[in-house]
């Protein structure tokens, strides 16, 4: 039987309250925001509004404070980094420095310069704190993630190292883009099969020793378990570190939750990749 991928893609549809997690969202991350006193909000990295980094220290953040960086979802077309601050909650609890980003939106750019986009804030955040990064992102921010892991750094910056982000933890990520070319989410992303496949982080040559988490919500459609299992699959084979998961109990949307919880095993699992940066030398 054909798999509708419409349907299967349609994670609004498929998680009909998903206004209401919104709206939790927002006002969590306001909240976040307010308490944090000493966060950085809203530095530029490139030359458009959106390109933002808002920054939250952990306690006593030095010069050995591991750094993560954490990208948001909502199809490369929806969303804002400030409904995403209190992501960073988990991990400031556990020492770790959080910055999440923001990017510019389809059908305004494609998801290629979204790509270089984030490449541009890693490089940023490389210029101003003199830290590799651990990459996590949720969703269209899950895809991100597992390109700049895939990156080879010294060909855009010879003054990054070439392992600038040796680590990604990504969540709920589409890896494959060929299946979204006939949904309608793509009169927005505007993908063509070659570029879909060009924008395929499942496709590209990551480098080896490379550390992949993709893990994704237990309840989420057979196309979004796909999606995660296999490129932890096929990069396991090019010699990267990989590790597949579904969550018990979470959909799309709420499997991120867990990240604002110090002590929940997504929370541990990350802080424990983050610090681990500085121990590994690609």
């Amino acid at each position: 039987m054909a798999i509708d991928y419409e349907k299967e893609y349609d994670n609004r549809g498929r998680v009909p309250e998903h206004p209401q997690i919104f709206a939790r969202w927002e006002r969590a991350a306001a909240a976040y925001r307010t308490a944090a006193r000493d966060a950085e909000l809203g530095a530029s990295y490139g030359s458009s509004p959106r390109q933002i980094i808002d920054l939250f220290a952990a306690k006593d953040d030095d010069s050995s404070t591991p750094l993560a960086l954490f990208i948001h979802g909502g199809w490369w077309r929806t969303l804002e980094p400030a409904m995403f601050s209190h992501m960073a909650a988990g991990l400031n609890a556990k020492g770790v420095t959080v910055a999440v980003a923001g990017y510019d939106l389809c059908p305004q750019v494609t998801i290629a310069v979204i790509i270089e986009q984030m490449r541009a804030a890693c490089l940023w955040l490389w210029r101003k704190r003199r830290k590799r990064i651990m990459a996590v992102g949720h969703s269209a921010g899950g895809h991100l993630a597992a390109c700049m892991l895939a990156q080879e750094w010294k060909a855009f910056a010879s003054d990054a190292p070439a392992d600038l982000v040796p680590c990604a933890y990504a969540i709920s990520g589409v890896f494959d883009l060929a299946p979204l070319v006939n949904i309608s989410v793509n009169q927005d992303l505007k993908l063509d099969p070659a570029e879909a496949r060009r924008v395929s982080p499942l496709y590209w040559r990551v480098p080896p020793g490379r550390v992949l988490d993709a893990v994704v919500g237990a309840l989420e459609s057979s196309e979004f378990l796909r999606q995660s299992r296999s490129i932890a699959e096929a990069w396991r084979q090019g010699m990267a570190q990989t590790h597949y998961e579904e969550i018990a109990g979470k959909n799309h949307f709420t499997v991120v939750d867990a990240l604002t919880d110090p002590g929940s095993a997504m929370t541990r699992r990350v802080s424990d990749l983050a610090h681990s940066v500085d121990a590994i030398a690609l």
